[in-house]
């Protein structure tokens, strides 16, 4: 294996990074002046020393504690206690101290199954309008990001994580209700993977006269499809690298303004080479997608923490991509701020059917990787655990960390046949956006009584949102964006949902030792709330905000509801 290593880097092809390049230092800070400005409650530039007192930590340990203090030294967690006091001693020199007010602190949420670097290359001055709550709320976020600085001639944009469904109105905006928000720039809404989309008068102008021109309606509609797809390439061929940065930064203090603080990539629909006019949003080069990224990394200023599995979509029985993926790089390879991670969302294409499908798998397994797939349907999910049985009884794969992804329906037979086989399931909560009765997302009741490794996720950022808190308001109500029960008799606690999406999922990155409670020796990531999720009303739990989001000990989102002292 060592003879690889001069081969292998973080992520391949599009050229090695050594392991531990960042360490941290300058965190947060922006690209350009159009980038978000993180900075800590007095304005400074983070420390990696904090201690954070008088709150409601719930640490999510072995023994569901709930602490008041917490201190962190380097990056680590180093004390927790009732009080100030009890913290004080374990960390040196001068360290901030934040007093909570009694707020309520949680683990940093992590996404275990998402596409979030495709959020991060997104095209144009990105703003993420998946928490706005109708029309008048999307054209204040657009308003807003068009004034932290688009150039003439640049797009202002909305791609991806939305539905119309989650908007009082139930619609898109308006050609007129997108000049209002935004008279003098392009602007750009993208539905989905394939549209539909919307633009305003500039847009108009621009996407009709483009080299690949759309059709626009009257009202700035542009029909999903083909003329969707023509303004996405439109806009995608004028992106530079600097641009993609400056929205992968904007894309990790989004992640930090909802309190995610560790995703691992699941990548999209992979191509390879420029764009082309026939490509959804979910299709992008995954030889590059991650070059901004690295960037970044290399410089020290990347400040949520990435995971990036390997999605091969190859119908060949020969899987050379895939060979060659397994022969030429290491899995969880890099620091805790970006590492590889194995493959997923799958080897190669036919949801547990076909023999290219079985090959990939008998590929993964030689090579003892991690993988996961994905089942939508119950026949799927049997086909995959009959796949998974096959592969330990020839190669064994029970300490591997074997998983299916979304799992809508389930039986206790095959939760039982897949535990045995050391997998687990990650449960999709995407249903929110617009899910009916007939498709719920997954039984997470049933799935948690039985007791198999289990965590959540959205499936942001193409066909559902990233807040995480969407999904636990749906994995605890069963409603969805109209506000219709529709997962009837499957609904957990809240504090069992914001379990799977920290201490839970931190298992599902090969991170448990590091990441997903609060206790000495994990990593320093934790969340304050501006409100306690255990008291909300229902209604009100999707929009709970955190006020202070810490990855490492240092502060990466603050919305200045806290004070600061020595």
């Amino acid at each position: 294996m060592g003879s690889g290593l001069s081969r292998r880097g973080v992520l391949g092809a599009g050229g090695a990074l050594a392991a531990g390049a960042a360490t941290g230092a300058g965190l947060g800070t922006a690209a350009s002046a159009d980038a978000p400005m993180v900075a800590t409650i007095d304005g400074t530039v983070p420390a990696k020393d904090l201690i954070l007192h008088n709150g409601k930590i719930r640490t999510f340990d072995n023994h569901n504690n709930q602490v008041g203090a917490v201190a962190i030294q380097r990056g680590r967690i180093v004390a927790t206690g009732r009080h100030l006091g009890q913290v004080q001693h374990a960390v040196h020199g001068n360290p901030r101290v934040i007093d909570l007010r009694g707020h309520v602190a949680i683990p940093g949420m992590i996404e275990a199954h998402v596409h979030f670097v495709s959020l991060a290359i997104r095209p144009g001055y990105h703003v993420v309008i998946e928490k706005a709550r109708d029309i008048a709320g999307i054209q204040a976020l657009l308003k807003t990001r068009r004034h932290r600085g688009v150039p003439p001639g640049q797009f202002v944009t909305a791609m991806g994580g939305w539905h119309p469904n989650m908007f009082a109105e139930h619609r898109l905006p308006t050609l007129a209700e997108l000049d209002a928000a935004v008279p003098d720039r392009g602007v750009l809404l993208f539905q989905n993977f394939t549209g539909p989309a919307v633009t305003n008068s500039i847009g108009k102008a621009f996407f009709e006269a483009a080299p690949v021109p759309s059709v626009v309606a009257a009202d700035g509609l542009i029909a999903a499809g083909a003329n969707a797809e023509a303004a996405l390439y439109n806009l995608r061929i004028q992106q530079t690298l600097e641009d993609k940065e400056r929205s992968t930064l904007d894309a990790m203090a989004y992640a930090a303004s909802v309190g995610i603080t560790s995703v691992l990539d699941e990548v999209g629909f992979p191509i390879v080479g420029p764009p082309t006019p026939t490509q959804a949003l979910s299709n992008f080069d995954h030889y590059r997608m991650y070059d901004s990224w690295k960037a970044l990394h290399a410089q020290g200023r990347t400040f949520i923490r990435l995971q990036t599995n390997f999605l091969h979509n190859q119908n060949d029985i020969n899987l050379p991509e895939l060979t060659q993926r397994l022969l030429n790089q290491f899995q969880l390879f890099g620091d805790d701020l970006m590492m590889t991670g194995a493959i997923g969302e799958w080897g190669a294409p036919g949801d547990g059917v076909g023999p290219v499908w079985l090959k990939a798998q008998q590929l993964i397994a030689a090579a003892q990787w991690r993988n996961n797939n994905r089942a939508l349907s119950l026949a799927a999910l049997e086909a995959e655990i009959a796949g998974y049985e096959a592969m330990d009884a020839q190669f064994g794969i029970k300490d591997l960390r074997w998983r299916i992804d979304h799992v809508p329906v389930v039986t206790t037979a095959l939760l039982d046949r897949l535990e045995a086989v050391g997998g687990a399931v990650q449960c999709g909560a995407f249903s929110y956006v617009s899910g009916t009765g007939t498709a719920a997302g997954a039984p997470f009741r049933t799935i948690l009584d039985h007791g198999i490794k289990a965590g959540i996720h959205l499936d942001g950022v193409h066909i559902a949102p990233l807040n995480p808190w969407f999904g636990v308001y749906y994995a605890s109500t069963g409603k969805n964006a109209l506000g219709n029960v529709i997962n009837v008799g499957q609904q957990i606690t809240r504090d069992e949902a914001v379990r799977l999406y920290t201490r839970e999922n931190a298992w599902f990155l090969n991170m448990e030792d590091k990441l997903g409670t609060i206790e000495a020796g994990k990593l320093g990531d934790l969340v304050v709330l501006d409100r306690d999720y255990r008291t909300v009303s229902d209604a009100d739990l999707p929009w709970l905000q955190p006020i202070l989001t810490v990855v490492g000990g240092q502060v990466v989102h603050d919305t200045g509801d806290l004070r600061h002292h020595h």
